[in-house]
């Protein structure tokens, strides 16, 4: 059991040490009451996050488009080294019961990932979380505190993080995203 744990740590160590590692379960925080998915859709810019190993460039958003009622495209960017890059992926409401607990996908052989809408008011800000459990015994987390905009108000992103620790989610690691000079860049 004990060399198990040993090459489970091994194997997932290299994964995890640009993320933010947490002993025990990941917490359970509550998500935007009534969420509606259609006002969600557009253009999402990114203002501060957690460390993110796939994560590097600046100038991060998202553009969220409606497939389904259930099913969304998702399309992220960032330029790294001066050069845009992008990536596709989909994205699902998984429990209609609870349709703030979305989940995505960048990839046809890799689950979705955890991204709950924690809060939004559909026209400036949202707060999204997601956290995947490894044996129970610690989970990785990320935060990210999106705009509408490519910056928000100081007193926007105080609130933000006063929501994240409400929840039990620890972001003293929570660093801002690099949104200037992106139109001009390319």
């Amino acid at each position: 059991m004990k060399l198990s744990l040993a090459l489970v740590f091994v194997f997932i160590l290299p994964v995890i040490r640009a993320q933010v590692p947490h002993w025990g379960p990941c917490p359970d925080p509550a998500v935007q009451p009534a969420f509606n998915l259609k006002q969600f859709m557009g253009r999402w810019f990114e203002i501060a996050k957690l460390p993110a190993q796939f994560e590097k460039g600046r100038c991060i958003e998202t553009n969220f488009t409606l497939k389904t009622d259930s099913s969304i495209r998702v399309v992220s960017s960032e330029i790294l080294k001066g050069e845009l890059r992008k990536i596709e992926g989909t994205g699902v409401i998984e429990d209609l019961k609870n349709p703030a607990k979305l989940g995505i996908s960048y990839s046809y052989v890799l689950p979705f990932s955890p991204y709950w809408i924690l809060s939004t008011d559909y026209v400036n800000s949202a707060l999204v979380y997601s956290c995947t459990d490894i044996l129970r015994l610690f989970h990785v987390d990320f935060a990210w505190i999106l705009g509408r905009t490519r910056t928000l108000p100081d007193s926007t992103i105080q609130k933000a993080m006063e929501i994240f620790a409400k929840n039990n989610i620890d972001v003293s690691r929570m660093t801002p995203s690099k949104q200037q000079g992106c139109e001009k860049s390319l």
